[in-house]
Formats: structure tokens, sequence, C-alpha cells
């Protein structure tokens, strides 16, 4: 099991990994080594996650989301393959606890009289600098 939350774990069987060639660091290494880990993550089959969460995760993953709602995410930041299998687990501990935060709900606010002034004053203000640019400009 892996904790996220007080509240969320998730089981193991949940994630499926796969190994990549990484491309960067490695020397020739790199051509002969899976050492990239995409791990993926079935978003909207989770039985570990609460809806709302499921929900606002799909929105942070953006095109790291498929159309069938499974989450992909590749790591290639290290040179042993154990590493990123670790980096890949992490990103995707952090991008569950991102959208286990609730929103603050924006609470609809009106501008002050005070603030009302102050802007048709500005307003006045900049109408009289235009009129002033007006016909004649002084060179009759």
């Amino acid at each position: 099991m892996i904790k996220v939350t007080n509240s969320i774990s998730l089981d193991e069987d949940e994630l499926q990994e796969s190994f990549i060639r990484a491309s960067g660091p490695g020397g020739q290494n790199v051509n002969k080594v899976e050492s990239a880990v995409q791990l993926r993550f079935d978003v909207r089959n989770s039985p570990s996650l609460p809806e709302d969460v499921k929900e606002r995760l799909e929105r942070i993953a953006g095109k790291r989301l498929t159309n069938d709602g499974v989450l992909i995410i590749t790591a290639q930041r290290f040179r042993m393959q154990e590493r990123n299998r670790e980096d890949a687990v992490n990103r995707l501990v952090e991008l569950i606890r991102q959208a286990t935060e609730r929103p603050k709900p924006r609470r609809p606010t009106r501008p002050t009289l005070a603030s009302k002034k102050r802007r048709l004053e500005a307003k006045g203000r900049r109408s009289e600098i235009k009129k002033g640019r007006g016909k004649g400009g002084g060179f009759d």
C-alpha cells in the first residue's frame, strides 16, 4: 500500500509500470538499458479515490491524462531504473495530494462607493484630456 494522505492509500496493484529507454545522460549505456519508467494509473476506475478527488485529479493532470482516464507519468530523470520508479510514484502521490485539497469557494464582492467615485473621477479627467486634443490644435 502506498500512503497518500491519512485517509487515502493506493494499492500497488492499481499501478502499472513499463520500462522504456531514456533519453538524456547515460553515455552508451542509454542505448541498451531501459531505465526510464512509464507509470500508468487508472483514475476513473480507482476504488481508492473519492469521486471529488478523481474530478480534481483529472483537471490537474491535464495532458498527462488519456481519453480513457488513465494518468501517465514518465520518469527518466535518473540513470537508475529504481530511482526513476520512486520518482514516478512520488510525482503521482504529489498530484493526488494536490487533488485532495478542496478549492476555497469564491465569495462575490462588490466595489465600494469610494472606489466607484474614484473610477468615475479618473474617467472624467481622462475625458477632459482627450477633449483638449480636438480640432484646432492651435495651428490656425
